[in-house]
């Protein structure tokens, strides 16, 4: 399983400190730096910058929204990107919420499944350099970008939850990127309904980039306080809700990893056996133990060296 990290701007960063802890991460061995399209900074954007002054760890986007860009306007985006980074770049999208795209952007989001679908349809060819003509009922494009030399097409990843995202991400994407899915629901649920599919497609086995807060710590329950407060705000989100339901489970914190090397290590050990690919690590402050943020990133530097 491939060890990631996830960085963000966070309240107040500035552009180059963002940018230096993209070098930090490269220097630390981590397979990928995933970095969210929150409302700061762009994300595309920054990972092309980050490009330029780190030399091998993956660039992943977690995740850009599709609804506010075209997708050949997403692809000419992250195919300048890929040239940038020289091949490093993991494309991660997602339809986001309906309280982000209908609430806060005043789009339509009565069909999310359907815009994701036409999307990939159209997004997945644009980047593998191929003339794109569809006629649908989200989008009508007739078009071929003109790249010269053509970048290696990323691949691509859907951020998904429910079952026909889930099916979408293994038909038609390179993989699922999940958020607050616990080892049952990857088990159970998520897991099962990408690969089968993925098989019944013909495709390739996708990647299983689960995302979840992770805590070195000896103090668990000061460790699951703050992770229900790192967590809240997405948490009360609907399809996270669900998510944590399906689980029995009433916070995320219950899904966070927490505890110390040993008993984290056989988390990690346990997702890789059911098929997370790539695990991404979402650093979060432990009230009551300051160096816990450090002594996580230390830990899992150390993991991912080794392979």
């Amino acid at each position: 399983m491939r060890i990631g990290i996830y960085t963000s701007a966070g309240p107040g960063a500035s552009l180059q400190a963002l940018l230096a802890r993209f070098e930090q991460i490269d220097a630390a061995g981590f397979h990928t730096a995933w970095l969210g399209q929150l409302f700061d900074y762009d994300a595309l954007t920054v990972l092309a910058l980050a490009a330029r002054s780190t030399e091998r760890v993956e660039l992943g986007s977690w995740v850009v929204p599709t609804y506010p860009r075209h997708p050949a306007t997403l692809a000419q985006l992250a195919l300048t990107v890929q040239a940038a980074a020289g091949g490093r770049l993991a494309l991660g999208i997602g339809v986001s919420h309906r309280a982000v795209i209908a609430d806060r952007f005043g789009l339509d989001f009565t069909h999310p499944v359907r815009h994701a679908t036409e999307y990939i349809k159209i997004l997945r060819p644009l980047l593998h350099g191929e003339r794109v003509d569809w006629s649908g009922t989200e989008f009508r494009t007739a078009l071929k970008l003109g790249f010269e030399p053509q970048p290696t097409a990323p691949p691509l990843l859907l951020a998904a939850l429910g079952p026909k995202m889930l099916e979408l991400a293994g038909r038609e994407a390179d993989g699922a990127a999940i958020w607050l899915g616990g080892a049952r629901y990857l088990e159970e649920f998520a897991i099962p309904h990408v690969f089968d599919a993925a098989d019944r497609a013909d495709r390739p086995e996708p990647r299983i980039v689960c995302g979840l807060p992770i805590a070195i710590t000896s103090d668990t329950e000061s460790g699951r306080r703050s992770a229900h407060e790192f967590t809240k705000q997405s948490s009360r989100l609907p399809s996270y809700r669900r998510v944590l339901e399906s689980q029995d489970l009433t916070s995320a914190a219950d899904v966070a990893l927490i505890g110390d090397e040993v008993e984290v290590l056989d988390a990690l050990d346990h997702l890789a056996v059911l098929g997370v690919s790539d695990f991404n690590a979402i650093l979060f402050p432990v009230e009551a133990d300051p160096g816990a943020v450090d002594r996580t990133f230390d830990f899992l530097s150390r993991l991912s060296r080794l392979g």
